[in-house]
């Protein structure tokens, strides 16, 4: 079993102690990623640039850990305004909209007033090759039928 740890050079990582990316074995767990550019460390105003960054910081810690966004099995955002969710929707649609992971949104504070949305994903490594060739197809989708009865609050 090996566990490998990535960095994204953050000084936060040290100074609270967790890594961008920790890899184990062919499973690998993003932390929760900000809207940062690490490079100048500055961050767009608005939801969805700072949406498109986050998924540019979490594809670079994946292509280290040697995955890609199509092995992303799961993925949690942090909203502090659950309302502006939507508006995000275009971006994560670009990037996730055909692997189509596991997914959950939570409204919660972030650490700096100017985050407006935080993502955690989790990944394994050539799961994304795996599920493309499946029965021949790109991906292969079960929809169940769902009871006219049940709720739903997800998007």
């Amino acid at each position: 079993m090996s566990r490998r740890l990535i960095s994204s050079g953050s000084s936060f990582e040290a100074e609270i102690g967790y890594s961008r990316a920790v890899v184990d074995d062919d499973w690998v767990f993003v932390s929760g990623t900000t809207g940062f550019d690490y490079r100048t460390m500055t961050i767009p105003e608005g939801l969805p640039e700072q949406t498109e960054q986050c998924l540019r910081n979490i594809e670079s810690a994946l292509s280290e850990a040697g995955a890609t966004l199509a092995d992303v099995v799961r993925v949690t955002y942090v909203l502090p305004k659950a309302d502006e969710f939507r508006d995000c929707w275009p971006v994560l649609h670009r990037y996730f909209g055909e692997t189509r992971p596991a997914a959950m949104m939570i409204s919660a504070g972030l650490a700096d007033p100017r985050m407006r949305i935080e993502i955690e994903v989790t990944a394994r490594i050539g799961s994304g090759k795996r599920a493309e060739q499946g029965d021949g197809s790109k991906l292969n989708v079960t929809k169940k039928n769902r009871s006219p009865h049940a709720a739903s609050t997800s998007p």
